[in-house]
């Protein structure tokens, strides 16, 4: 049985425990759905969570085949998340060491969502030290499989602890822990920046 994931903007920590050596399926033939982790992510500063969002080309992206979704380079909003995580990290243990990686991956302008997210993905991969030959890709699109389905469960609108009963957030000194207490699940940044080696250990024991 293998674990069917869509792609996402700097996927949170639920979304990295969900990583089986070998058993990894990334879902290519879905339809964008607005509203999801699909085009952002989240992460905290000094005044709490930040949402950070890839802004999309202006048409009808809802129910458009997430291989067709094509990013907006109107605005500058890739100087402006990089800010943003910037002055989120940049106080964090290991922020020198992973920053130049990160600051490419966002300057790493590509015409469509999912290649940029793909690209990013294999920079996290590394900096973790995850095999990437271990993700596999989706032959068609299926609306029932028997493989562990986690496509549209992992998301900004649900909670996480009423439909993920193998997942437990594994607490972790973050940055700005004194001002707003330990906050879960936020994008794998968060975790790579305040722990850095250790990160792969705490995905791993925030499986159930």
């Amino acid at each position: 049985m293998k674990t069917l994931l869509s792609l996402h903007y700097f996927p949170n920590i639920q979304w990295f425990s969900k990583i089986h050596y070998g058993n990894t399926l990334i879902e290519q033939y879905e339809n964008y759905s607005k509203g999801s982790y699909r085009n952002r992510c989240h992460i905290i500063g000094g005044n709490g969570i930040q949402r950070l969002s890839i802004p999309l080309l202006k048409g009808k992206n809802q129910q458009t085949p997430i291989k067709d979704v094509k990013i907006s380079y109107h605005s500058l909003w890739q100087k402006e998340h990089w800010q943003s995580i910037r002055s989120a990290y940049g106080n964090s243990p290991f922020y020198e060491f992973y920053s130049e990686a990160i600051e490419a991956s966002i300057f790493n302008t590509t015409d469509y969502l999912f290649d940029f997210n793909l690209n990013i993905i294999q920079v996290i991969f590394d900096l973790i030290g995850l095999d990437q030959n271990d993700i596999k890709f989706t032959e068609d699109y299926q609306h029932e499989t028997n493989n562990l389905d986690f496509r549209n469960s992992i998301s900004p609108k649900l909670k996480i602890h009423s439909i993920d009963s193998s997942f437990k957030s594994h607490e972790y000194a973050q940055v700005f822990l004194e001002r707003h207490g330990f906050v879960e699940n936020l994008s794998i940044l968060d975790l790579l920046f305040c722990t850095g080696p250790n990160a792969l250990h705490i995905l791993e024991e925030s499986k159930i």
